[in-house]
């Protein structure tokens, strides 16, 4: 996807980047297109290893303000959850402002799976078995041990309380929208006043717990063993995970949708240990997790530019989701 946030390299930067993270320069490049804001190439070295290369948008480029050093937080995620045994790519090299690139990136193994979004073939009964499979891996990411804060440390938007980091991570984002004058569905003061009313349904959340919030289709591959059951490979792109309510990772897997009591994934969440009721209280919260999502959706376009007639229809189901989702938490 093209967006103003992706980097150019050329076969020389690229060659020299690997060269002095890995040690062996670049035989083959391709540019991978289906990401929305770094730059993302698969590589081959001239050693043979078959790497992916993430690179961080210009430093000088404004962004959301939840997106400050964002890809900092997925090395962190890596860190911490690499020794869970979720299945994850492996984080090969770091690199945080590089003194000749400008900016971070990272190397992380090669994957040969496909994204889920892309695996059209599968039954019925294959995308139920694996939604239960996903389920027990975010319970896994979210028994990883809290860092005693709430919201994006590396944003510098946190709280004490879940309710204190959600209202600071919500009017970050609500005066993104100002800043690019985002065309929105009503007014930033009439969602930072719905989003206040539901506000008490956050209190419910008493610990952090790491949360992915991306965990979409795409951000999930699969392996596809001829003749046999397709299994979850790794699950990618974790630099929008904060800490927070566990509840939050189920709204990307529902886009568009209500979370469903009788959803595999809630049943195999459940199964592996994590605590999910969908009480009146949980309710609200997921309302405005949604409504916190589609506000995402509707003012990273900003800074990213995205080409209009693919956003058009994203914008215009996101600008409905918030009218839905804000009335529904108010209703606390």
């Amino acid at each position: 996807m093209e967006s103003r946030t992706k980097r150019k390299l050329t076969a020389s930067q690229l060659d020299n980047l690997l060269l002095g993270a890995m040690g062996s320069g670049v035989a083959a490049a391709e540019e991978l297109a289906d990401g929305f804001a770094n730059a993302v190439w698969r590589l081959t070295l001239d050693d043979g290893r078959k790497v992916v290369l993430k690179v961080a948008p210009p430093p000088e480029l404004e962004q959301l303000r939840y997106e400050r050093d964002l890809m900092r937080m997925e090395v962190l995620v890596y860190h911490l959850a690499a020794p869970t045994g979720l299945p994850l790519p492996r984080l090969l090299h770091a690199g945080f402002d590089d003194p000749v690139l400008g900016g971070d990136y990272l190397i992380l193994s090669a994957l040969d799976g496909v994204p889920w979004n892309q695996a059209g073939s599968l039954g019925e009964a294959e995308h139920g078995a694996l939604r239960r499979r996903l389920g027990r891996h975010l319970a896994t990411l979210h028994a990883i041990p809290c860092q005693g804060v709430y919201g994006y440390p590396h944003a510098e938007l946190t709280g004490a309380t879940w309710r204190e980091a959600f209202l600071v991570m919500t009017g970050a984002l609500l005066d993104d929208a100002v800043r690019y004058a985002t065309p929105l569905p009503c007014s930033p003061l009439d969602i930072a006043a719905a989003v206040h009313e539901g506000a008490g349904a956050l209190d419910e959340v008493t610990e952090p717990s790491l949360v992915h919030f991306d965990v979409w289709p795409g951000n999930v591959f699969l392996s596809l063993p001829p003749g046999g059951e397709p299994e979850i490979q790794a699950i990618i792109d974790h630099e929008r995970a904060f800490w927070g309510d566990p509840l939050a990772d189920f709204i990307t897997p529902t886009l568009f949708e209500d979370l469903r009591e009788d959803d595999p994934l809630v049943a195999g969440y459940r199964e592996a240990g994590g605590r999910l009721e969908l009480t009146p209280g949980a309710r609200v919260r997921e309302a405005l997790y949604r409504v916190y999502l589609y506000l995402i959706m509707l003012v990273e376009n900003g800074p990213r530019q995205y080409p209009e007639e693919f956003y058009a229809p994203i914008r215009e189901r996101c600008a409905a989701g918030l009218i839905k989702y804000l009335a529904l938490a108010r209703q606390r």
